[in-house]
């Protein structure tokens, strides 16, 4: 995070996705174009939000995002992929930051792409990169945005309380924003996300710089409110997901591979996971062949847990395959390899994407 060296001018700097969008909110507002969304208390609609074969091409030809499509009703849909695989690109364009090369976004049966004041109406957005303008206090930055928002100020007010109560930053109001820790500022980014109380969240990679405490309780606060709302949150790290999503959807080179819940997708590799105890010096050989999903070093040796058709040795244990098993597996066997296509053979059986 960039001070603010130059009297206010740079207060705001790294990403203006969030800021820019409640801006534009508010001139949606103003010129009188948003309409109004009849909704019932839990907008329990199905396909609620739409994704049609939306295609991400950025200048210099880079495809982020290829052909994807996915449907959402409410609950949580854990979007699980390596750096680079799409994510935060696919993110923006749900969250109307951006737009995409082509494809189609639906909300609630409605065009979002060519009116996307109706779904930034009802959306909550925490982008990976969250920018502040760091001579703010938290009240009065949780207040700007909430009046971009269109809340009044008396129910802003009692909302901004409550939030900073459920981040854990009450004892923190009274210091600008500029000093706080990367864990604090990211705890103020998921609490402008719930301002408005979404009916649709998006949160990137939301846990990172939080301490184990507190990615417990913004998982378990992710958990209860998707009971009534789409929450579509987005992570390379599996026990982000696996704790709290009952919805998975593995993304690699901007396409959606499986979809599908843990049990399903670990499923796919029973009888393929396998443990063993080996040499330190017989490690590199091993990982030239087989998929590692885990090494541990012992007084003994090294344990791996590998991915394999077969067992690898005469030793080898067979073990009960998890998520980050499955994981592993699907983004390698998508995975390019250098004469061209993907990976050969590799230790996931192909499975039809649900969509």
């Amino acid at each position: 995070m960039t001070k603010d060296r130059g009297g206010g001018r740079r207060a705001y700097v790294e990403s203006r996705e969030c800021i820019s969008a409640e801006r534009q909110m508010a001139t949606d507002r103003l010129s009188g174009r948003l309409d109004r969304v009849t909704t019932g208390p839990t907008e329990k609609a199905e396909r609620m939000l739409e994704l049609i074969d939306i295609t991400k091409v950025y200048k210099g030809g880079k495809r982020a995002v290829d052909g994807f499509s996915l449907h959402l009703g409410p609950g949580l849909l854990g979007l699980l992929g390596p750096n680079g695989a799409g994510k935060s690109s696919l993110m923006r364009i749900v969250a109307t930051v951006t737009r995409p090369t082509s494809g189609r976004l639906h909300y609630r049966g409605t065009d979002a792409l060519a009116r996307p004041e109706l779904l930034r109406r009802r959306l909550g957005y925490l982008p990976q990169d969250f920018g502040v303008y760091p001579n703010l206090t938290s009240r009065e930055f949780l207040g700007y945005l909430a009046a971009a928002k269109g809340l009044s100020a008396r129910s802003a007010r009692a909302r901004i309380e409550e939030l900073l109560a459920l981040v854990n930053l009450t004892e923190a109001v009274k210091r600008p924003l500029g000093a706080y820790s990367g864990g604090m500022l990211r705890r103020i980014g998921i609490a402008q996300a719930l301002l408005a109380d979404p009916q649709v969240i998006v949160v990137d990679e939301p846990t990172a710089g939080l301490d184990p405490e507190e990615r417990v309780r913004f998982r378990n606060l992710l958990s209860e409110l998707s009971v009534e709302r789409v929450v579509l949150l987005s992570t390379h790290i599996v026990p982000d997901i696996e704790s709290v999503a009952s919805d998975i959807a593995v993304v690699a080179g901007g396409r959606l591979l499986r979809r599908g819940t843990p049990e399903q997708l670990a499923g796919e590799l029973s009888g393929q996971v396998w443990e063993l105890l080996v040499k330190p010096d017989a490690v590199t050989a091993l990982q030239g062949r087989y998929p590692v999903s885990r090494m541990v070093r012992t007084a003994d040796g090294v344990r791996l847990r590998v991915l394999a058709d077969r067992a690898p040795s005469d030793d080898a244990v067979p073990v009960a395959p998890d998520l980050e098993d499955a994981y592993l597996g699907i983004v390698r066997q998508a995975a390019p390899n250098p004469a061209g296509g993907t990976t050969p053979g590799g230790p996931l059986r192909q499975q039809a994407v649900r969509r």
